[in-house]
């Protein structure tokens, strides 16, 4: 078979699958293929299967499972501190003070309450809205709850509400309100140690 017949081969091997092939010898004596039938001496080619593959479809994007994604936070509607009041002053000899706070709803099974003086924590969270504090200095200071849940996630925060301690001496609440004879041992700025000695009021026998 020559050259020019073998690549005529090749070319036509390439023809879609649906194509037919025939081949005959003309009056020449030459080899001939073509695609239209030929009645007479013209026969079917027989073409090896093509070796193209079909692209393989593209792999789909694995939609996330319930499972990976987080579970969104439990949401409150309100969240806010009952007492103090926005910048309410304070005025305690040991710098105490209660915090009350509130939410709506309440709070959740597994959520825990946590107190923010200044942005610190004041203590561990806990169940209850009521914080008591104590020793707390002289001047401005920032409070903050917070929400947490059973991973102590934030849930929710409020804003930052600030209130004014003034801390008065033993000696200035004397001088605003003098001790009496009954508040020795029963207010702080009153001890018994400066109760004054009771005059007595039976004369001397001579």
């Amino acid at each position: 078979m020559s050259r020019r017949v073998l690549a005529l081969c090749l070319s036509l091997a390439a023809l879609p699958a649906m194509a037919q092939v025939y081949t005959y010898v003309d009056a020449q004596g030459n080899r001939v293929f073509t695609d239209q039938p030929r009645p007479g001496n013209a026969k079917k080619v027989q073409l090896p299967p093509g070796n193209r593959m079909s692209t393989p479809p593209a792999a789909a994007t694995a939609a996330p499972t319930a499972e990976a994604q987080p579970k969104p936070l439990f949401h409150y509607e309100m969240l806010r501190l009952l007492i103090p009041e926005p910048d309410a002053t304070i005025r305690s000899t040991a710098g105490e003070l209660i915090v009350t706070a509130t939410s709506e709803p309440g709070l959740k099974k597994g959520h825990r309450y946590r107190l923010l003086l200044d942005g610190r924590p004041t203590g561990e969270p806990g169940p209850s809205p009521v914080f008591a504090l104590s020793n707390i200095d002289r001047g401005t200071h920032q409070l903050a709850v917070e929400i947490l849940d059973e991973q102590d996630r934030i849930v929710e925060r409020t804003a930052n509400q600030p209130f004014h301690m003034q801390r008065i001496s033993l000696a200035q609440k004397r001088r605003i309100k003098p001790c009496a004879t009954a508040d020795y041992g029963q207010r702080p700025e009153c001890p018994l140690a400066d109760k004054p000695e009771e005059e007595s009021s039976i004369l001397p026998f001579f």
